[in-house]
């Protein structure tokens, strides 16, 4: 069992890692945008969409499976890491062969090429997931923080001197490339953990029964979300994928920093405590409560600021993201009911479940899909079936839950209701203030300001319970407790 200061001090560092890497992402992709036009960007997301399928072999399920697993040792983490490479390898040659037929089907002689070298990053992703496992299997998340800024300042960089020397959609590509070498290399000399040359069929297998169920979850997963990159990318231009892209790419770089920090301490600490369920669900309850009070302000905020955000950050010409980042933001912000209640199943050894509620919601993500583009036939249409199954996925996660740890999803909402209704009455004020006639510059400054201390003074006047326990954490953190 961990400690709560190994809980507390491992979200830190993990969180730190996630801002730390995230914000310097965050400036590389700036100074890309407006160095690039949005058609390479683009691009760039059409061959991600194949890369992403065939990660979901290599990392999904396995990682999770070594984390889950009480008893496991070095036989079942090199097992996995010759067998993710074995995968990976085998990958690589279906994409390298197929990237000819991806080319003609969009009508893009370049992807043949961006699609067989950007596929390399296969083999690193092999290496990363084992050792990420093992990581978040000791709570050494430390050693992420230097990981992620050591491969990301770099590879930033090589990718800004390749685009202003005018490369083009290659300089995305080599940032991308170098950024997954050097994650490996800082991995290799931080980490401890080495592959015996030893490889267990009786492991592997034994791990397999539970990580195929997450892996097909994970292709259900990644096949819907990226069916409206390839939808879009087939009937429209590659810029209005570009703008599709970076619309979700803007929220999503905020959630990743909080959402993914929490999630990835909370399922090993509730695999420890599975066999205790009123723990597991009090430990539940808090990462529902906590990342929502974080969550769900930061997406109202960015979607009623997003005009001039584009405005300062991007400049006119990526204008057309607007209404994307606005959908996904709302779509984000049930994100924290999401991944508690998957980790939560995961973490008590359901992966049967975990399959089961993928299939159910893919099923109805993907009439609701098809429904939209039969009405619609327009970008901002197929967007918006993202904010539609978001909302029913969130019902359909945490039905389980109520029979599992008795905290069902009425329970949950009563739980995240005070933050949700501060931040939209909190977002509404924000987005009023946007129709005054000041610099775009000035009003991304103040009017975040201005938002946080209303949402904060208001949520201590009231006491909420997310927001004292938050501050309480923090004073034990700071006196070093």
């Amino acid at each position: 069992m961990f400690t709560t200061k190994t809980i507390v001090t491992s979200l830190f560092w993990k969180f730190m890692e996630r801002c730390g890497s995230s914000g310097v992402q965050f400036v590389v992709s700036i100074i890309l945008a407006r160095l690039l036009l949005p058609e390479e960007f683009g691009l760039i997301a059409l061959v991600s969409v194949f890369i992403a399928f065939a990660n979901v072999f290599i990392q999904n399920g396995f990682g999770t499976a070594l984390i889950q697993k009480k008893d496991a040792d070095n036989i079942d983490f090199s097992s996995i890491f010759f067998a993710s490479l074995i995968i990976a390898t085998g990958l690589y040659i279906i994409l390298f062969l197929s990237a000819p037929f991806i080319a003609d089907f969009y009508q893009q002689s370049e992807l043949t090429s961006i699609v067989r070298v950007l596929s390399l990053t296969l083999f690193f992703g092999a290496f990363n997931s084992v050792q990420e496992a093992y990581i978040a299997r000791n709570m050494l998340f430390k050693k992420l923080f230097w990981r992620s800024l050591g491969a990301l300042l770099p590879s930033g960089i090589i990718g800004i001197i390749f685009a202003l020397k005018g490369l083009g959609v290659w300089a995305l590509v080599i940032q991308q490339l170098c950024d997954v070498f050097l994650m490996c290399s800082f991995m290799w000399f931080t980490v401890k953990w080495r592959p015996q040359l030893v490889f267990s069929f009786e492991r592997i297998k034994g791990l397999l029964s539970f990580g195929w169920k997450l892996q097909v979850s994970g292709l259900l997963d990644t096949g819907f979300t990226k069916l409206s990159d390839l939808i879009i990318g087939k009937m429209f231009a590659p810029s209005t994928l570009g703008f599709y892209s970076r619309g979700a790419t803007f929220p999503l770089m905020i959630i990743s920093n909080i959402n993914t920090s929490i999630q990835s301490v909370l399922l090993p600490t509730l695999s420890v405590a599975q066999d205790n369920r009123v723990h597991v669900k009090q430990m539940m309850r808090r990462a529902v409560t906590t990342s929502s009070f974080i969550i769900i302000p930061m997406m109202a905020g960015l979607a009623a600021l997003a005009k001039p955000t584009v405005l300062v950050l991007l400049g006119e010409k990526w204008l057309p993201c607007v209404p994307f980042i606005q959908i996904f933001c709302f779509s984000y912000a049930f994100w924290p009911i999401h991944t508690s209640n998957l980790s939560a199943i995961n973490a008590v050894g359901r992966s049967d479940i975990f399959l089961k509620l993928e299939v159910i919601k893919k099923t109805f993500g993907l009439i609701i899909l098809l429904i939209f583009i039969y009405l619609f036939r327009t970008p901002i249409g197929i967007a918006s079936t993202a904010l539609v199954t978001a909302i029913s996925s969130s019902f359909i996660n945490a039905h389980p839950n109520k029979k599992l740890l008795y905290y069902g999803y009425l329970e949950q909402i009563k739980d995240i209701l005070p933050s949700f209704l501060l931040a939209i009455a909190m977002g509404g004020g924000i987005y009023g203030l946007t129709f005054i006639d000041i610099s775009p510059i000035i009003q991304i400054i103040l009017y975040p300001l201005v938002g946080s201390v209303f949402y904060l003074s208001v949520a201590k006047l009231l006491h909420f319970e997310s927001f004292d326990y938050l501050l309480t954490t923090l004073k034990e953190l700071v006196k070093g407790k």
